[in-house]
């Protein structure tokens, strides 16, 4: 149980359980009846964006019978991969039930499981891309619920650095009214800063979609959003994960945003010079 609360407006601090059902030695938690349900809505607005390029159930079905478990294969390889010290056996690399993953593994196993489908099946990639990243970035808005419900994820209030250059954010703490408490710590609420963001860059990216000139450009709308929120928002997290001085998150969400953005200007004069010269 965990004591939570948002004193600044009045809420708590109440309890959270974060098992959900519990019958004997088995244990359902809410991170997993989450997560879980935030994989089916991924899924089914895939499969509602892919109608339109023409695949029936069977050929959406394919894609997520193998996407999901790489997906979730990945988000606990990158995990254990960059925490090796913790993990002495092979039953702690796979006791995924015992807490350990982590998003960008998810994304990264999730891409390759597309990728194999639709090179073996002879799908277009780009195309089917574009519509499963919207429904990522749902899956990614439940997730962090989820961290909420464990009471963990949170940003601490006393460093906030950017790639390793430390930044003075005391005042977002002193004038921040979603600041919450964890067991009587003061802490960023940085799962709700996430989900809001994430919230925002679906509205904007869906509203895109069918205006879009280019396959794949939903794809790295998606990847300049997330990256430029997460990069911001990692630099308060107290449980990073890092690679020398460097948040791992946080620099790949940078590289993210920076590459992402540089393919949406080049893009963008491309079809622009295209169009002029068309006219």
């Amino acid at each position: 149980m965990n004591l939570v609360g948002f004193p600044a407006l009045g809420i708590g601090p109440f309890e959270i359980n974060p098992t959900a059902i519990e019958f004997g030695p088995f244990r359902v938690q809410w991170y997993g009846l989450i997560l879980t349900i935030g994989i089916i809505l991924a899924c089914l607005y895939a499969f509602y964006r892919m109608k339109n390029l023409g695949m029936v159930l069977d050929n959406m079905l394919d894609i997520v019978l193998v996407c999901v478990p790489c997906g979730i294969i990945g988000a606990r390889a990158y995990y254990v991969l960059t925490s090796l010290g913790e993990y002495h056996s092979f039953y702690d690399i796979i006791a995924i039930w015992n807490g350990g993953i982590a998003i960008y593994g998810a994304v990264i196993g999730g891409f390759l499981g597309i990728v194999a489908v639709c090179r073996f099946k002879k799908y277009k990639l780009l195309p089917v891309l574009d519509c499963i990243c919207p429904g990522v970035m749902i899956g990614q808005v439940l997730g962090r619920w989820g961290n909420f419900v464990n009471a963990e994820a949170f940003g601490l209030t006393d460093k906030y650095d950017f790639l390793s250059i430390p930044v003075d954010a005391t005042g977002l703490v002193k004038n921040n009214p979603f600041m919450m408490t964890i067991n009587g710590m003061l802490v960023h609420p940085t799962f709700l800063y996430e989900s809001v963001w994430n919230i925002i860059g679906f509205i904007v990216i869906n509203a895109c979609f069918k205006h879009k000139k280019w396959d794949g450009q939903i794809t790295v709308m998606y990847l300049t959003w997330y990256g430029l929120g997460r990069s911001i928002i990692e630099g308060f997290r107290g449980d990073s994960l890092y690679i020398g001085p460097f948040r791992i998150s946080q620099l790949i969400a940078f590289v993210c945003f920076v590459v992402g953005a540089i393919l949406l200007i080049y893009m963008h004069a491309r079809n622009k010079i295209k169009t002029s010269e068309t006219l």
